[in-house]
C-alpha cells in the first residue's frame, strides 16, 4: 500500500534525519514527515563548531548533508503536519492536517521543541513586527536599530552577539544579580566585553509597546518593583523551549508535566513500537550530536522490533497449524521444566502443532497484549485467534492437549 511504511519518523531535525539514515540503511521502508523545512531548529543556527568532523559549518548546510545522506538509502520525505495519532493497533496510524492517513509498523517521534512564549501584552500582537525568536532568521532586519534580548542562557547571549553585528545596540534583560548569566563562561566574557552590548540586571519585561511595530518595552525591576520604558525597535525572546508534543495528548503516550517524553536506553516509550528522540524527550543534553545519537539508537531498536513483529506474524498469527503460545520465565527452573515437558509431549505424541515460546522478561509487550499475568501460561491459537488458555505448572497429558487442539 502506498500509505504503509515500515518506519515513520515525525520530525526532520538531526534526530529524525539520523534515524532515517539508519532506517534506510537497514532496508526499512522509511518516511520522514516534517511540517516545515527539513532540519528543524538547527536551520536557525548560524554556526556550528562542535559537531565531530565539521570544525565549522552552518546549521542549514549540516542538515542538507544529513538529508542527502538519508536520500541515498531511499528514505522518503513528506511535508505535512501531524494532528492525530492512533498507536493502539499493530499498525500505527498517523493522520495529517488535511486528513491523509499513514500506517507504520513503528514510529519515531522526533518533533523537537519550539520557543517558549512569555505571553505578555504585545508579544503575540507584534510578532513579526519587531518581536522575534530567531536571530539567524531576523537579525539583518534590525540594521542600525536598538534591540532588546530577553534571556541569559547560551542561546540568548550567543544570539545577542550575532544580532549586535547588525544592530546599533543590544540590551539584555537579565533576571539575576549583576554579573550572573546562565550561559557558558566563554560566551559571558565575550558579551561583557562587547562594545554594543549592555545589561539590565534583576529585571523582567512586562509589555511590548507599539502600535504597528515595536517601539519600546516596559521593564520591571524585581528588587525595587519600579517600572520603566526602554525605547527599541526589536525584541528577541530566548527564554527556553517547550516540546512540540501537543498533538500526542490523547495518544496514550506517557509524558511529564512539561510535555517531554520519558524513554528507555533504547529510546522506547511506554507504547510498543513507539520511540522518542531528540529535543522532545526527557534528556540531559540537547545538542545536534546527542540528537543524532538518539536517532541512531531508536532506528536500530525499531528495526529489531519490526523484525520480531514480522516473525511473530508469520510464525504465529499466519500459521496454518495451531500454535501453542507459551509465556514463561527463563530465569525460573520450574518454568523452564514446564517448557521442556511441553516440547517433549509435542515431539513424542505428535500433537501436530507449533510451539512458540516467549520469555516474558524480553517480550513484555506481547505479554501485555495477551493479558498474561502469571507464568507459565499457554495460549492455544488457531490462525491467531485464542481458543483455549492454560495457566499454571500442570503439564497436561497428550490426550488433554489433543482435545484442546481439536
Amino acid at each position: 500500500m502506498a500509505n504503509s511504511y515500515d518506519l515513520i519518523i515525525i520530525g526532520g531535525g538531526p534526530a529524525g534525519l539520523s534515524a532515517a539514515i539508519y532506517g534506510g540503511r537497514a532496508k526499512l521502508k522509511t518516511l520522514v514527515i516534517d511540517k516545515g523545512e527539513v532540519g528543524g531548529l538547527v536551520n536557525t543556527t548560524r554556526e556550528i563548531v562542535n559537531y565531530p568532523g565539521y570544525p565549522q559549518i552552518s546549521g542549514p548546510d549540516l542538515m542538507k548533508e544529513f538529508k542527502k545522506h538519508a536520500e541515498t538509502f531511499g528514505v522518503e520525505f513528506l511535508k505535512g503536519e501531524v494532528v492525530r495519532t492512533d498507536f493502539s493497533q499493530a499498525e500505527k496510524k498517523v493522520v495529517l492536517k488535511k486528513g491523509r492517513e499513514l500506517l507504520g509498523k513503528a514510529v519515531i517521534l522526533a518533533c523537537g521543541s519550539e520557543p517558549r512564549l512569555l505571553n505578555i501584552p504585545g508579544e503575540k500582537r507584534l510578532r513579526g513586527m519587531g518581536v522575534a525568536y530567531c536571530a539567524t532568521c531576523d537579525a539583518e532586519f534590525f540594521e542600525g536599530d536598538e534591540v532588546v534580548v530577553v534571556g541569559s542562557g547560551d542561546q540568548a547571549i550567543e544570539e545577542g552577539m550575532f544580532i549586535a553585528k547588525f544592530a546599533r545596540k543590544v540590551t539584555v534583560i537579565v533576571l539575576h544579580d549583576e554579573g550572573i548569566l546562565d550561559c557558558n563562561k566563554v560566551s559571558a566574557e565575550r558579551a561583557f566585553n562587547h562594545e554594543k552590548m549592555e545589561f539590565i540586571w534583576n529585571s523582567t519585561i512586562e509589555e511590548v509597546l507599539g502600535e504597528e511595530n515595536v517601539e519600546a518595552v516596559k521593564i520591571r525591576n524585581l528588587k525595587t518593583g519600579l517600572t520603566s520604558e526602554l525605547s527599541c525597535q526589536g525584541v528577541f525572546f530566548f527564554v527556553g523551549m517547550v516540546p512540540s508534543t501537543g498533538y500526542l495528548q490523547d495518544s496514550g503516550l506517557e509524558m511529564d508535566k512539561r510535555g517531554y517524553i520519558p524513554v528507555t536506553e533504547q529510546m522506547e516509550t511506554n507504547l510498543a513500537g513507539i520511540y522518542a528522540v531528540g529535543d522532545n524527550r526527557v534528556k540531559y543534553l540537547r545538542q545536534v550530536v546527542s540528537a543524532a545519537g538518539d536517532g541512531a539508537t531508536a532506528a536500530v531498536a525499531a528495526e529489531r522490533y519490526i523484525e520480531e513483529l514480522d516473525a511473530f506474524n508469520s510464525n504465529v498469527l499466519q500459521s496454518e497449524k495451531k500454535v501453542l503460545l507459551l509465556f514463561f520465565n527463563a530465569q525460573d527452573n520450574a518454568s523452564l521444566s514446564f517448557r521442556t515437558a511441553l516440547e517433549e509431549i509435542n515431539r513424542k505424541d505428535g500433537l501436530d502443532c507449533k510451539i512458540v515460546s516467549l520469555d516474558t522478561a524480553t517480550k513484555k509487550n506481547l505479554a501485555e497484549k495477551y493479558a498474561v499475568k502469571n507464568v507459565p501460561t499457554v495460549l492455544v491459537l488457531d490462525k491467531g485467534r485464542e481458543i483455549h488458555r492454560l495457566e499454571g505448572m500442570e503439564v497436561l497429558t497428550s490426550a488433554h492437549w489433543k482435545v484442546m487442539l481439536g
